[in-house]
């Protein structure tokens, strides 16, 4: 098998279906090989044969303005690109943008925005971060204001302004469901198989995959489904987010931010998270391998169809 035979990004019946929204940008289209080989030498000294996730610097740059560094496989950098704008705020609709063109010679995805005020904020932000560049699982998110007032009156008008769920109708998902999901994942996983190091993340209506992608981080890995989503008008009401990395406050809000009421990780939470699922509604499974999963919140909209092999 050669590294350009495994791909990090994985489209589903349904996900290949969706056309694009109206006013969506003009995309390049400028996947990378997520993988190379190296030879090492194992613990008796032999001579062997591995694959390396190749991680790679992306710079968003918007209307000329750098924005911030990303690491990642770059599988989808267009709609990491667009994800990360949309987690972050800094857009609510991706007619606010003209074009993203990804430059892998130049390690930089260049943003063209129609947004009045969107070079503004960008600014602002760059000014704000200074020298730093934010990596990997060490990058915020705009829901700082939305944490500070989270209380239960806060988090149902927040949820109403996002689209996120309210207090869902039982039951949601079926257990029989959460295994076909599991199930799936364990199919799609070919980098984490062929190298490790990697975090998967894909999006699922009831056992049925939509997309499925795999980078170094999590946060790509949410930030990329939120791109797909996005651009197709994909709404997120009937949708369960599957990730392997942990389930912290910042990614429940990512998912309340796109309307996904169930998230499902191969991981735990955190108290954050699961305080924060428990304000809005949402349903949160973790510790999810093997057949088996803990389900920290909303155990209530869990079908038992079957008990749990």
């Amino acid at each position: 098998m050669q590294p350009s035979d495994i791909c990090a990004l994985v489209l589903g019946t349904a996900g290949r279906a969706p056309a694009r929204v109206p006013d969506a940008p003009r995309l390049s289209a400028a996947s990378a090989t997520p993988l190379r080989e190296i030879a090492a030498v194992d613990e008796r000294g032999a001579a062997r044969s591995l694959y390396l996730p190749i991680e790679r610097p992306l710079t968003i740059a918007v209307d000329g303005r750098e924005l911030v560094t990303l690491m990642t496989l770059g599988a989808a950098p267009e709609w990491l690109v667009l994800g990360y704008l949309r987690n972050q705020r800094y857009i609510d609709d991706v007619a606010a943008l003209q074009s993203i063109q990804v430059d892998w010679t130049q390690n930089i995805a260049h943003v063209t925005s129609r947004q009045e005020g969107l070079d503004e904020s960008v600014t602002a932000a760059a000014q704000g971060a200074g020298a730093a560049i934010p990596l990997g699982c060490a990058l915020g998110t705009g829901f700082s204001d939305v944490m500070r007032h989270l209380d239960a009156g806060a988090a149902k008008a927040a949820a109403a302004a996002v689209g996120a769920p309210g207090r869902l109708q039982e039951p949601f998902i079926s257990h029989a469901e959460i295994l076909t999901i599991l199930e799936c994942m364990h199919r799609h996983d070919a980098v984490h198989r062929a190298a490790g190091s990697v975090h998967s993340c894909a999006l699922f209506q009831g056992g049925e995959l939509w997309a499925a992608v795999e980078d170094v981080s999590r946060h790509n890995g949410i930030d990329t489904i939120t791109g797909f989503m996005a651009l197709h008008g994909i709404h997120g009401a009937d949708k369960t987010l599957f990730t392997t990395g942990r389930l912290t406050g910042e990614m429940v809000m990512k998912a309340a931010h796109n309307g996904i009421p169930v998230m499902i990780s191969r991981n735990g939470t955190t108290a954050m998270g699961y305080e924060l699922a428990a304000k809005l509604g949402m349903t949160l499974i973790g510790r999810a391998a093997n057949r088996r999963y803990m389900c920290y919140i909303g155990a209530e909209r869990i079908a038992r169809d079957a008990g749990p092999a």
